[in-house]
């Protein structure tokens, strides 16, 4: 018995109880004998099998679930090993008649969905032409209307979005998208929840889309809107999808601190589904951590700290180990040495050059603290850059503050203002002091002030407690 019939071996049971006595049920049983003996022949002789299963659905009693099962291994046989789609096709709008009455609900619901599984290519379907794929869908929205089942109607219809995402196919996944929109903004109140969950199915896929498509404007319309959608008992799946690409969307503004926390939530909600894409989003959470210069390690959390030890991330935990220690070198040997962790990943890829700047910057920080004035050179070679990159970096942080000095073009060093910083330092330090005597010389007019009695009141002044030398 292979995984079709022990899956409903329930219903196998149901049928036979309600098959009646009598000539039926030995028509019935013969049947089941027919259909038993050509998926015998299923593995030798498909086309055999095919003809065997095509008598069982010709002979007597007409549309039992016999009939059903056998177009069903009819269907499989044409699509997944005889390669005629076209013809599988057809004996699917035939199985599809059946679901009406020869077999239960829950039972044709199964049936459907596995169908269109291996024909989407999730089952060792291969990759079939759009356009039967599409009339295979077609078809089951055709039977499900008729047979007024909007559910599992919804459901198909998000499978195939699905579908034309995962190939490419945008044209086709935008008007199914306003299809499925329409849909969402049908029934009435008592329907908000299950309309907010549609929404963010729907959310999850438009974003995904205009990620793929470039199109940042649209996806941070949709993302807004998806936090609008406060109805939804959402599957953590979905949440999953929509938060990796809004952290993306932060990291593209190089807003690190506001991407770390999508990601995060986006890891938190992988992890809860039991996706797999929560190993790479926790990637993204690291790449977000270092590039905002946190000092928190990211695997300090409840939630990541089962992962630091996992294969596919102990690189990750390497790199996060050499940015604290801010040991650059080791930092670029790791990412030399683990291309498939970090390069492999288009999205990684193109934040290497600022991880590395990030990570240069911290180290060039630390480097100059003893000197008052460096070489160019001397910092290109300990850096192990060039010149030009170094003046770039140098640069960034005299404007940004971090670095008190300035460039000798002529001569190629830098040179450090120790004199300016101590001036600097005490100037602001008779600053502090001048706002506090102010405050305070302000708070005495006006207690003096504030007293009844016309006026403030005189009093005697000695003299200087202090004098200036």
């Amino acid at each position: 018995m292979d995984d079709d019939d022990a899956e409903y071996m329930e219903e196998d049971f149901e049928y036979d109880s309600d098959n009646g006595s009598g000539g039926s049920d030995i028509q019935s049983r013969d049947k089941e004998n027919m259909y038993y003996m050509a998926k015998g022949k299923k593995e030798d002789n498909p086309e055999e099998a095919l003809k065997a299963f095509k008598e069982i659905v010709d002979s007597e009693p007409k549309e039992d679930d016999w009939d059903f099962k056998a177009l069903k291994q009819s269907t499989k046989l044409l699509y997944l090993v005889l390669n005629r789609p076209s013809e599988a096709l057809q004996t699917y709008k035939r199985l599809l008649t059946y679901t009406k009455a020869a077999v239960t609900r829950n039972y044709s619901e199964k049936t459907i969905n596995g169908i269109l599984d291996y024909v989407g290519g999730s089952k060792g379907g291969g990759t079939v032409d759009v356009d039967i794929l599409e009339k295979f869908y077609e078809a089951t929205r055709s039977a499900l209307k008729e047979a007024k089942n909007e559910r599992l109607s919804v459901k198909t219809n998000l499978k195939l979005a699905k579908l034309w995402l995962d190939r490419g196919e945008y044209s086709r996944l935008k008007r199914l998208l306003a299809h499925l929109q329409a849909s969402a903004q049908q029934g009435g109140d008592e329907d908000q929840a299950a309309k907010g969950t549609l929404l963010q199915e729907i959310y999850a896929l438009e974003i995904q889309m205009y990620n793929e498509t470039k199109n940042y404007k649209k996806l941070k319309e949709i993302y807004y809107a998806s936090g609008q959608v406060t109805s939804a008992i959402s599957h953590p799946r979905v949440v999953g999808v929509i938060k990796e690409c809004g952290g993306k969307m932060w990291m593209r503004e190089k807003q690190w601190q506001r991407a770390s926390e999508d990601f995060f939530s986006s890891f938190h909600n992988y992890d809860e589904a039991g996706s797999p894409q929560r190993i790479q989003v926790l990637k993204y959470l690291v790449l977000a951590y270092l590039l905002m210069g946190s000092e928190i390690d990211p695997f300090d959390s409840q939630e990541t700290k089962p992962y630091k030890s996992n294969p596919q991330i102990k690189a990750v935990t390497d790199l996060v180990g050499a940015y604290q220690r801010k040991e650059v070198h080791e930092a670029e040997k790791i990412l030399r040495e683990n291309q498939s962790t970090f390069m492999d990943d288009p999205f990684i890829a193109s934040y290497i050059g600022d991880l590395l700047r990030a990570l240069r910057t911290q180290y060039l920080i630390t480097l100059i603290k003893p000197y008052t004035r460096l070489d160019m050179s001397f910092l290109a070679k300990q850096l192990n850059i060039g010149k030009p990159e170094v003046e770039e970096i140098l640069i960034g942080l005299i404007l940004e503050g971090k670095v008190d000095g300035r460039i000798d073009q002529v001569a190629q060093r830098l040179e450090l203002d120790r004199h300016q910083i101590l001036e600097k330092r005490r100037y602001q330090a008779l600053e502090q002091w001048t706002t506090t005597l102010e405050g305070i010389h302000g708070a005495v007019v006006n207690k003096t002030a504030g007293r009844s009695g016309g006026g403030p009141e005189g009093f005697e002044f000695e003299g200087p407690r202090w004098r200036l030398e």
